[in-house]
């Protein structure tokens, strides 16, 4: 298995090699910064309300996901207003369609660094996973737990096997179909929820009932039964007859505001 990881290593790296031009660009739903981690384009919505006392070691910020062309998106602009008026900040890096592999969360860790070490930010974000940038943060947090608030998603895809499918994701991972089927529970979020139980990081979804692309029985229904029957606290909405869509609801959720606003502070 170790030689595995290995090879399998050395193809993501090799398969998320830099991307991003010397001088990255992105078009943000809200002014913040771009720049490069680790030769990826990355990003920082600052918040600006000098009413919110923070320190500088301690500034709140949320994690989002993915930060592929098109995310964040407009459909976020109302949820980051909310967010940066509680003086909470929100970051994200591009790390491709990594799927939640070895390679991405390496590409994640440095961006971790980049806003703790070198900007103040504080050591335990909460994650924003919008669909699979849910498989990309549940992923990381398993690896590291102690450098995560909290979890939330919208429609957060959370199980390989659901999306993007075996066949797809494995090219992501550096393996064959048959090798990551046979050790999907060492990669697999659903399959590594016992470190988060163990730190107490409490999760929030909202999915709606009626998602063909990311089915909610698959994704964040089994997170929650799983995540529950291990002892951990998971709050999950279910909008009925919504989908994998831009319904406001989903973006403009009170509960979801006020999940992260508890816990983007401790």
């Amino acid at each position: 298995m170790r030689r595995l990881l290995v090879l399998a290593r050395l193809s993501l790296l090799a398969s998320l090699a830099p991307l991003a031009a010397a001088s990255p660009s992105k078009i943000l739903p809200l002014p913040g910064e771009v720049f490069l981690v680790a030769g990826r384009t990355a990003f920082l919505i600052p918040s600006k309300n000098s009413a919110v006392a923070v320190t500088e070691k301690s500034k709140p910020w949320v994690w989002y996901a993915p930060t592929l062309e098109k995310y964040p998106g407009k459909e976020e602009r109302w949820l980051f207003e909310q967010l940066l008026a509680a003086g909470i900040a929100i970051a994200g890096v591009d790390v491709g369609e990594s799927y939640g592999s070895p390679a991405g969360r390496k590409l994640f860790s440095a961006l971790h660094a980049e806003m703790t070490n070198t900007r103040g930010y504080a050591p335990r974000p909460v994650l924003l996973g919008r669909s699979r940038g849910g498989l990309m943060l549940l992923s990381w947090a398993a690896d590291n737990p102690e450098k995560v608030a909290a979890f939330a998603g919208i429609y957060p895809v959370c199980n390989l096997a659901s999306y993007p499918g075996l066949a797809k994701a494995a090219r992501a991972y550096g393996l064959a179909t048959d090798q990551l089927a046979a050790h999907l529970p060492e990669f697999n979020p659903v399959d590594r929820l016992a470190p988060l139980v163990a730190a107490r990081i409490p999760l929030f979804a909202i999915h709606g009932d009626a998602d063909k692309l990311v089915p909610l029985e698959a994704n964040s229904a089994l997170l929650k039964q799983r995540y529950t029957a291990l002892g951990g606290a998971m709050q999950l909405i279910v909008p009925p007859g919504q989908g994998h869509n831009l319904w406001p609801g989903f973006f403009q959720c009170a509960e979801l505001v006020a999940f992260v606003k508890t816990y983007a502070r401790r």
